[in-house]
């Protein structure tokens, strides 16, 4: 007897291979696309992972080999980083410039903090401002020959007979000590408003810069500081007269 063969409608054999194709989906963790993947997954040559790169993961987070990992040292704040590190560009770690600290505040030893000077003038007198701190000045050479002050009258930055005395006799000092400079330090009593001392204080500085030079001391070896009262400790008029002067500081 004949053999009978039966075709199957178009219909059917598309919904067979469509189902088929269904039942050959890739076993996890092999992909062909994303829906292959569990929810927040992506499908990379062919794989499942946690992100295709760091912008798939939350913030602190970067993708290494195709999972998100915490980033060494990331931070939002300065709270979240170890004892003496700051908290740059995300990284805890020690700064380095003043630009990488907030306003107002210094880079100092690797932290950002307040400083405690801009200038020498806002240090005392044996402290210089270095990098934001008042700290010792450093170790001058020592003196070839004494240098004595010069002390002036109330409200006054003329020199009197007395000073341009002590003047030559330095003079003589500072030529017998070859090249080397020295710091006029001017002064003043407390009387007085803070700018008025300041500025007298500068013009004793000069009087004694000019004499000085005229007697043949100049080159440059002769730098005025003018400090006000600054540093008087005198309470009465006793005191008041050893504030108003101007020291020899050898550099």
């Amino acid at each position: 007897m004949p053999k009978v063969y039966r075709t199957l409608p178009v219909g059917s054999l598309l919904a067979f291979a469509i189902l088929a194709a269904a039942g050959c989906k890739p076993d996890y963790p092999s992909c062909d696309t994303d829906k292959d993947c569990k929810p927040k997954e992506f499908c990379v040559a062919r794989k499942c992972q946690q992100c295709r790169d760091s912008r798939d993961c939350q913030t602190g987070y970067q993708c290494t080999n195709g999972a998100c990992r915490p980033i060494a040292g990331f931070c939002t704040d300065r709270s979240q980083c170890a004892a003496g590190q700051e908290c740059i560009a995300n990284r805890c770690r020690p700064c380095s410039t003043d630009n990488e600290c907030p306003a107002g505040l210094k880079c100092m030893a690797g932290q950002c903090r307040k400083a405690q000077c801009t200038k020498d003038d806002d240090c005392a007198q044996d402290q210089e401002c270095r990098n934001g701190t008042c700290m010792g000045r450093a170790a001058r050479a020592p003196a070839t020959c004494p240098l004595n002050p010069v002390y002036f009258g109330f409200d006054q930055s003329s020199l009197t007979s007395e000073a341009t005395s002590t003047l030559s006799a330095n003079a003589q000092c500072l030529k017998t000590a070859g090249n080397r400079n020295v710091d006029l330090v001017g002064r003043a009593d407390p009387r007085g408003t803070t700018e008025y001392n300041m500025a007298l204080s500068d013009r004793r500085a000069q009087a004694v810069k000019d004499y000085l030079e005229r007697l043949g001391v100049g080159n440059g070896r002769l730098n005025k500081i003018p400090r006000g009262a600054l540093d008087a400790t005198g309470t009465e008029e006793a005191g008041w007269a050893k504030d108003r002067r101007v020291d020899f500081d050898w550099k």
